[in-house]
C-alpha cells in the first residue's frame, strides 16, 4: 500500500541528498582547478572524498538546525538568544570534527615534516569555523524561507478547503432546509394566512425572503458577526414559529457577544436537528434555547431544546453536526470543540465552544 508520508520522506531526503552532492562536487572540482593553476596539483579522489564528508556532515545535521530554527521562531529576542549560542557550537563541533578527521587522514605533510594537531588548529581552524559559521546561518535562512513557503502553502490550502466546506454548507441548508415540501408547506400557509390574517401572511412572506437573501448572500464570507448570524437564524425561526405556533417556544440570547466573529451558517444545522429530531416529533412541541457567551478568551454557543432526547442507542452524528465539527476542526484546529450531550430534565444540549475574535479587531 503506498504511504504517502514515507514517500515525501523519501523525497525529502532524495533533494537533501542532491544538494549537498552537488555542493560538494562543485567545491571539490574547485579545489581540484585552483590546486593546478596555483602550481599545487590536488588529488581529485581525495578533494572529493574531503568534500563530501564535510557537507555529508552538514546534512547529518540539518534536522538539528530545522529544530532550532523552529524554536526559535517567535520573537526576535528569542531568535538572537538561542542562535547566537547554538551557531558558535554547532560551527566549533562540525570543525573539530572535520580538523580531526584531516589530521588522522593525512599524517606528515607532503614536505616530509610531522603535521601536529597544533599547527592544523593554527592555518585551518580559523578559516573552518568561519565557514562552519556562514554555512549555519545560510542553512538558517533557507530552511527557515522553506518553513514559511510551506506554512503560506498550507494557509492556502487550508483557506480553499474551508471555501469548499462553507459552500458545501449552504449547498447543504438550501438541499435540506428548501426541499420541495418546506416550500410547499410555507407557501400552503402563507396562502391559507392571506384572508384568515393578512399581516400574518405579509410576516411569513418578508421571513421567507429574508432566509433566501441571507442563505445567498453569506455564500463568499468563511466568517460574519454573531448578529449577522442571528438574522439568519431568525428568519429561518420565524418562518417555523408562523407555521407551528404556540408548539414551538424559542428563545435566543447572545448577551453582548453580538460582535464577535463565528463561522458563517454554523448556527443553523444545529438549530435543524433540534426542531426535526427533538421536538417536532413532539405532540405538544416544546421550547428551544440559543445562548452565547464569552468564557475568558473563548466564546461559547448553545442550542438546548426539551424534546425527545438522544437515542438509547447513543448519539449517530448526521451530516449537519458532522459538517460543522469538521467546519470547526478546519478553521481553528484543536482550539475548537463540538459536545453533544443529554439535556438536565430531558432534550439534548450542543455546545460549540472556539477563540473569542471581535468584528474588526
Amino acid at each position: 500500500m503506498h504511504d504517502p508520508t514515507r514517500a515525501h520522506k523519501l523525497k525529502t531526503f532524495g533533494l537533501a541528498f542532491g544538494f549537498w552532492t552537488v555542493l560538494a562536487l562543485s567545491y571539490a572540482a574547485s579545489s581540484v582547478l585552483g590546486g593546478i593553476s596555483e602550481g599545487h596539483p590536488v588529488a581529485w579522489y581525495r578533494a572529493l572524498s574531503w568534500n563530501l564528508i564535510d557537507f555529508y556532515l552538514w546534512m547529518a545535521l540539518t534536522p538539528l538546525v530545522s529544530w532550532l530554527g523552529r524554536l526559535g521562531a517567535h520573537g526576535w529576542r528569542r531568535f538572537w538568544l538561542l542562535h547566537i549560542p547554538s551557531s558558535i557550537g554547532l560551527a566549533v563541533l562540525q570543525s573539530a570534527v572535520m580538523l580531526l578527521l584531516f589530521f588522522w587522514w593525512c599524517g606528515p605533510s607532503p614536505r616530509g615534516n610531522v603535521l601536529t594537531l597544533g599547527d592544523l588548529l593554527r592555518n585551518e581552524g580559523i578559516y573552518k569555523f568561519h565557514l562552519a559559521l556562514l554555512t549555519y546561518w545560510m542553512m538558517l535562512v533557507v530552511l527557515r524561507g522553506f518553513a514559511s513557503w510551506r506554512s503560506l502553502r498550507d494557509e492556502r490550502y487550508r483557506s480553499a478547503q474551508l471555501e469548499t466546506q462553507l459552500a458545501q454548507s449552504q449547498l447543504q441548508v438550501l438541499r435540506m432546509q428548501l426541499q420541495p415540501h418546506f416550500l410547499f408547506n410555507t407557501l400552503n400557509a402563507i396562502s391559507a394566512l392571506t384572508v384568515a390574517d393578512p399581516q400574518q401572511a405579509k410576516l411569513m412572506i418578508a421571513r421567507l425572503s429574508d432566509f433566501l437573501r441571507l442563505t445567498l448572500e453569506e455564500r463568499h464570507v468563511q466568517q460574519v458577526p454573531l448578529s449577522r448570524e442571528v438574522q439568519f437564524l431568525e428568519s429561518y425561526l420565524g418562518i417555523q414559529q408562523v407555521r407551528f405556533q404556540d408548539r414551538l417556544v424559542t428563545h435566543v440570547d447572545v448577551g453582548d457577544t453580538g460582535n464577535a466573529m463565528v463561522p458563517s451558517l454554523i448556527l443553523q444545522p444545529l438549530v435543524e436537528n433540534a426542531l426535526r429530531h427533538g421536538l417536532l416529533s413532539k405532540n405538544d412541541g416544546g421550547a428551544l434555547r440559543i445562548i452565547a457567551r464569552r468564557i475568558e478568551d473563548e466564546l461559547q454557543l448553545c442550542v438546548e431544546d426539551d424534546g425527545l432526547g438522544l437515542p438509547s442507542t447513543g448519539a449517530v452524528e448526521g451530516v449537519g453536526l458532522s459538517n460543522t465539527r469538521a467546519r470547526l476542526r478546519a478553521m481553528f484546529g484543536d482550539k475548537a470543540s463540538l459536545d453533544l450531550t443529554p439535556r438536565s430534565g430531558g432534550g439534548t444540549h450542543v455546545a460549540l465552544r472556539f477563540p473569542f475574535v471581535e468584528s474588526g479587531a
